[in-house]
């Protein structure tokens, strides 16, 4: 189905006014969409950019309920939304992308390894858990990593647990409890598909995570891995949204065994921070190919125009309050150099604050700009 989004009256909501959808409303722009925003921050970066935006909780289901009638189209930026609201939407005809019974998945990381166990898409062992008491049992598999079934991102609800020590810091709610990944490399592949069914892959990016946050700071793509390695990633990620039957751009992270296996870690029903390079370094950005996907478009060519480096632009520890970006001048003397700010005012220690792209001839005159770049630019305070 395509939708006649140029019309004076259709408007796309989304769920969240983060960066994320400031990048999705830049390229709206492009295509003369309207749009509308629900975000519980007043000053969220969205804000100025939107046609219309709402301060509201986009977990609360009156809130969200209430939000998607005034809007033609609903997707999201953000996965941690009121899921009862969108299907209440869903039965009275609206149109959600990505759909609810798939963010619903998800949100429950116990759920969506058993879609993976279910579906025989490749991923660690794992046990649910039910609280601290039901963990004492697994004793035995220690070292493994548990996350927090619901609500954890960027790192947050993910722990180590070594030993039986651990257990007096372990999370006392419904967890997974994964075995140890003994991993070369963590890389990803996004995966678009539009509502007609037809998928479209983007290379492999191998990613670097900032040792304190757990959070990707260096990207490379396409991935420094090989063609075999490659292959496997590229038909698991196709296989997870075709299994899902999910309508926009989805984000497949993986783990690179040292025995050349690759099993998946985690999905994200959005643009993601392993896409962000796609806005110069691929013919179309991933925030274009989610547009063209949710509004029933053509898929758009996913190529890789250039070699290139993303770098997350986290605040430097030691700084919160309004946020000062040093070194920005000399980074653009650079050719290829890319910055984007993400309109945040208040910085503090490991936040998001923008990224930077550095495109080059070949991945390794990429990588050796980037890492220049990398300690020119620092988020600081006044």
């Amino acid at each position: 189905m395509q939708l006649q989004f140029a019309g004076k009256d259709f408007k796309l909501g989304i769920l969240g006014g983060g960066q994320l959808g400031r990048m999705l409303i830049q390229e709206a722009i492009n295509l003369n969409i309207s749009t509308a925003v629900l975000d519980p921050d007043p000053n969220a970066p969205c804000k100025y950019l939107t046609e219309y935006f709402e301060c509201g909780n986009f977990r609360d289901e009156e809130t969200v309920y209430q939000f998607g009638k005034k809007v033609n189209l609903l997707t999201i930026e953000i996965e941690h939304v009121n899921i009862n609201a969108l299907l209440r939407l869903e039965s009275e005809g609206f149109m959600i992308y990505p759909q609810p019974q798939i963010l619903a998945m998800v949100q429950d990381k116990g759920i969506q390894k058993e879609f993976f166990a279910s579906h025989q898409i490749p991923t660690a062992d794992f046990k649910l858990i039910h609280d601290k008491e039901h963990l004492k049992e697994f004793v035995g598999e220690f070292p493994a990593i548990l996350k927090l079934r619901k609500g954890g991102y960027d790192g947050k609800g993910v722990m180590k647990v070594k030993s039986e020590v651990d257990l007096n810091d372990a999370f006392d709610a419904p967890c997974v409890l994964e075995k140890l990944v003994d991993f070369e490399c963590e890389i990803a592949v996004i995966v678009a598909r539009n509502t007609a069914g037809d998928i479209v892959h983007y290379p492999p990016v191998d990613m670097e995570f900032n040792p304190d946050a757990n959070l990707v700071e260096f990207l490379c793509s396409p991935a420094r891995i090989n063609d075999e390695i490659k292959e496997k990633a590229i038909t698991i990620a196709r296989k997870v949204i075709e299994k899902t039957g999910m309508t926009g751009i989805l984000a497949v992270e993986m783990f690179v065994t040292k025995s050349g296996e690759v099993l998946v870690n985690e999905i994200a029903p959005r643009p993601h921070n392993s896409g962000h390079q796609t806005i110069e370094g691929n013919i179309t950005s991933q925030y274009a190919q989610h547009l063209r996907a949710i509004m029933g478009l053509p898929l758009g060519d996913s190529s890789i125009i250039m070699p290139s480096v993303m770098i997350n632009l986290l605040g430097e520890k030691g700084h919160t309050g309004e946020a000062h970006y040093d070194g920005i001048q000399d980074a653009m003397t650079n050719g290829g150099v890319y910055v984007h700010l993400y309109g945040k005012k208040e910085t503090k220690p490991m936040r998001k604050m923008g990224h930077v792209t550095v495109l080059d001839k070949t991945i390794e005159a990429a990588i050796e700009k980037a890492r220049k770049v990398q300690k020119q630019i620092k988020v600081l305070t006044r």
